[in-house]
């Protein structure tokens, strides 16, 4: 049994989590930490230094402004494994996470449905196969209330692709201020924010007279959540390093 402790328990993706753990066997949510407090059935605490449980492992669906304290508390409780979900990490912030990799186990991964890692996979593919010969371009949709943009998994995506490409990558967020020829290093990333949409991703592969697209739909937070879920008990245990989907999968 897989001891969890939730943090942002209280916000809309803790508590998607919460209904996925009372439907399995093989974990529960021992205590959760949020701003806001209600009733659950576990206790809830406001700060990580008033967590009186020990858990197998953290999952953390939060706020950037979290990460220090997790990880500090992580490290006091015997270098527990930790599941960050979180996005909107300054580059600051990615590497404390790659320090704390050293000392603690680190799931970290800016979107956790498997669908997506699918998509990445073909992604990179897709950059090797064709080489500079086509410009891509990366769209995501989110929902009016996402604060971050562009999103942590189209930045997923860029990173996957630009890592496979022989020249080196440059990103362009917006072309309005431009008054140029698209340059073959680019890799251009759109962001649209509207209604409740909960995740569109597309790459688009725009080469001499044809065009490939590879696109993600989600259709629920569920599917985050239950990677998370997933993530965490596959943790438990674990020796210290970084993981992320691709060790999951």
């Amino acid at each position: 049994m897989t001891r969890i402790l939730l943090s942002g328990c209280c916000g809309h993706m803790g508590r998607v989590i919460r209904e996925i753990v009372k439907q399995r066997d093989d974990c529960e949510i021992c205590a959760g930490v949020d701003l806001m407090t209600e009733s659950a059935e576990f206790p809830i605490y406001t700060s990580f230094d008033d967590v009186c449980e020990t858990p197998d492992v953290v999952i953390d669906f939060s706020h950037p402004s979290v990460l220090s304290s997790l990880l500090a508390f992580a490290r006091q409780k015997g270098n527990l494994p930790v599941v960050l979900c979180t996005t909107g990490y300054s580059a600051e912030q990615v590497e404390q996470v790659h320090q704390a990799a050293k000392e603690l186990p680190v799931f970290y991964s800016r979107n956790m449905s498997i669908g997506i890692n699918l998509l990445i996979g073909l992604a990179k593919k897709a950059a090797q196969v064709l080489g500079d010969d086509f410009d891509i371009e990366i769209v995501e949709q989110h929902h009016n209330q996402k604060i971050d943009a562009p999103s942590g998994t189209a930045l997923m995506i860029a990173d996957a692709i630009a890592a496979e490409r022989e020249t080196e990558s440059r990103y362009v967020y917006d072309r309005h201020s431009q008054r140029k020829k698209r340059e073959k290093t680019e890799i251009g990333i759109h962001s649209v924010r509207g209604g409740t949409i909960v995740g569109e991703h597309e790459v688009i592969f725009a080469g001499n007279s044809e065009v490939i697209r590879l696109s993600h739909s989600a259709q629920s937070k569920e599917v985050f959540a239950a990677g998370a879920v997933n993530a965490a008990c596959y943790m438990n245990g674990r020796p210290a390093g970084l993981y992320d989907m691709s060790d999951l999968i």
